[in-house]
């Protein structure tokens, strides 16, 4: 697993929902075909095998209207360890269908490049009315190798239903059922914006990633006023855990800052993985009907 792989698949996605810390690469699922994939540990006689609990209660009704709209453009930049890496690009689209798309975009930059190229999108379709999604999709190029993921959610059901395809090998599938509530990772962020946000809040829903069904459990720790690179705001922070639902022990921490305003932005999100801690700090703001928002010559780290 290169520390470029985990680092731009971690932060394609690391401000939508808090769920990027899902967004590792899956190493067993990307060996090639007749390759033997490396057996799980066996659970001694005496142990249980681990479970995930379920949520305790659904998500909570969504706040209206909408903080988002068709033509907003968020752009952040992408570092870990203290290195910036790339950037990333969040775009609500004109409504297609009686969905709202919004599509993600990320691109390693000249430095990270020499180690390992990567540019990648996501495109999720959500109900503008609940937020979740109909449709996921990913397309995402490293070096040159392809890979290709198509989600459905058919929500009557609980059910995901992925397709995917690396390279040249053959097509592969998986079907999962959800909880209570079940999100892709590009979406998630423009649902946890219309959450009635309040100190102690605690959320949990299913989320997608990379193949895999994760469980986030998080909470709203408290209002704090962050110095961001386009100036101070009164911000939410809200911290997760997720949790591979097939694997228990695999965890990954967020934290995600949402500006205590009627555009509810995410301002900044940290993920703590194996190579260390990823981050993703918003650095323009564009939306319709708005003045420009962009970070600066000289412009200040982010502090809390």
């Amino acid at each position: 697993m290169s520390t470029l792989r985990t680092l731009l698949a971690t932060c394609l996605m690391l401000t939508s929902g808090g769920a990027a810390w899902a967004q590792l690469p899956d190493t067993e699922a990307d060996k090639p075909e007749g390759e033997k994939p490396a057996e799980a540990p066996e659970a001694k006689p005496d142990e249980a095998p681990i479970t995930v609990e379920p949520c305790a209660q659904a998500l909570p009704a969504l706040r209206m209207p909408l903080t988002f709209m068709p033509g907003e453009v968020l752009e952040f930049d992408l570092d870990a360890m203290g290195a910036q890496a790339g950037k990333m690009t969040l775009r609500v689209q004109k409504p297609q269908d009686g969905q709202i798309p919004v599509l993600a975009q990320a691109e390693t930059n000249s430095f990270f490049s020499k180690v390992r190229r990567v540019r990648g999108s996501a495109t999720t379709w959500l109900n503008p009315r609940t937020l979740r999604p109909k449709r996921y999709v990913e397309d995402a190029t490293e070096n040159e190798m392809r890979r290709k993921v198509e989600v459905a959610f058919t929500h009557k059901d609980r059910a995901i239903k992925v397709d995917y395809q690396i390279g040249q090998r053959p097509k592969g599938q998986y079907n999962y059922t959800y909880d209570k509530d079940g999100l892709d990772v590009a979406g998630s962020i423009y649902l946890l914006r219309q959450l009635p946000l309040e100190e102690n809040l605690s959320v949990c829903f299913d989320v997608y990633g990379v193949r895999r069904l994760w469980r986030m459990q998080g909470q709203v720790l408290k209002k704090e006023k962050v110095t961001t690179p386009l100036g101070q705001f009164d911000a939410w922070h809200l911290v997760g855990t997720a949790v591979r639902l097939d694997r228990p022990k695999q965890k990954r921490e967020v934290h995600v800052w949402l500006s205590d305003d009627a555009r509810r932005l995410p301002l900044a999100a940290v993920g703590t993985l194996d190579l260390g801690a990823v981050r993703a700090t918003l650095t323009s703001v564009s939306r319709p009907g708005e003045k420009r928002q962009e970070a600066g010559p000289g412009k200040e780290e982010m502090k809390w």
